[in-house]
């Protein structure tokens, strides 16, 4: 539907001045911040995406994955046998098998994505593209992060844009495919909502904002069209589409903003894995210190937190 393309207009001075407005809403305190937290936990996509990845450093996240918060503390808040958990453990595709191995191994259901596509810079031929994706869902991944070439969104190539997102599609098969559209690199908001909705309208299950690795990720004026969109496209087909910030997301007080604005935004019905994660490596930690200061009155010392 090249029209809806066509027609979009997108008033960036009320955008930022929303954006503004959100830095300032009151945190949340008590027992309220403690459960924003702990709903927070279950959306986190727990990455690690570096090139030094080993076996042995994807064992050690993916036993985080399954206990992300201390057990006694859990207990303390009366949430220990809610089971929870992260959302999913997100890690490239070279490490897939490490990751569902040590997740069967701990009896655990928590899904493995993987990055693909040609991560982080998309600059890759097509038929690249598509083996790295099948490959990693033949390694087990169960959701595929795959990342769009910028240059057809910059070029305003839509119908390729959208066939290329189409055939990738058709590559996770049965895995749910996230969206990446590196927002930083797109050049104006009117691209970040146009490059959404042909995401949506190629099967996306989710579309996310960045990879993480260029010099501006999740900024809430990009996330707030991208919501803008996927509520659009809810009208237009009765369609729910997730939505992911990734990139630089590193405090607890950042990821309860996150959620109030999808809620402000989408609804309560998307405050849940299926529609909302949280993309982050360093988010966690934070997180659980918060937790233990909400339990024990002060914070802990390095040693009394595992490393997430």
């Amino acid at each position: 539907e090249l029209g809806w393309i066509s027609k979009v207009y997108v008033n960036r001075p009320a955008v930022v001045r929303h954006a503004e407005q959100i830095k300032k809403w009151k945190t949340l305190k008590g027992n309220w911040q403690a459960a924003w937290l702990l709903k927070a936990v279950t959306c986190i996509d727990l990455t690690t995406l570096s090139g030094d990845d080993t076996p042995s450093n994807v064992q050690r996240l993916c036993f985080k994955a399954q206990h992300p918060i201390r057990e006694d503390l859990l207990k303390a808040l009366d949430m220990h046998d809610k089971g929870i958990t992260v959302g999913a453990v997100c890690v490239y595709p070279a490490r897939v098998t490490d990751a569902v191995n040590a997740l069967k191994a701990a009896g655990c259901n928590i899904p493995v994505a993987s990055v693909a596509a040609g991560f982080p810079s998309g600059q890759t031929p097509l038929e690249t593209k598509l083996a790295e994706i099948k490959l990693a869902v033949e390694y087990g991944a169960r959701e595929i992060d795959i990342v769009i070439s910028r240059s057809l969104v910059l070029t305003g190539q839509w119908e390729g844009l959208y066939e290329e997102i189409c055939q990738c599609r058709k590559a996770c098969g049965e895995a749910h495919m996230k969206t990446i559209l590196a927002t930083g690199e797109l050049g104006s908001l009117a691209n970040v909502y146009k490059a959404s909705m042909i995401a949506m309208m190629a099967g996306s299950d989710f579309i996310k904002t960045s990879t993480g690795k260029e010099v501006e990720n999740a900024t809430f004026p990009v996330g707030i069209v991208m919501m803008r969109a996927i509520k659009e496209y809810y009208w237009q087909t009765g369609n729910k589409v997730g939505f992911k910030p990734a990139g630089g997301i590193r405090t607890a007080k950042e990821a309860i903003t996150w959620l109030m604005l999808v809620k402000e935004e989408l609804g309560v019905e998307w405050l849940t894995p299926e529609l909302f994660r949280l993309g982050a490596s360093n988010l966690l930690g934070d997180i659980e210190q918060q937790i233990f200061y909400h339990v024990t009155g002060s914070y802990p010392l390095q040693h009394e937190l595992a490393m997430a």
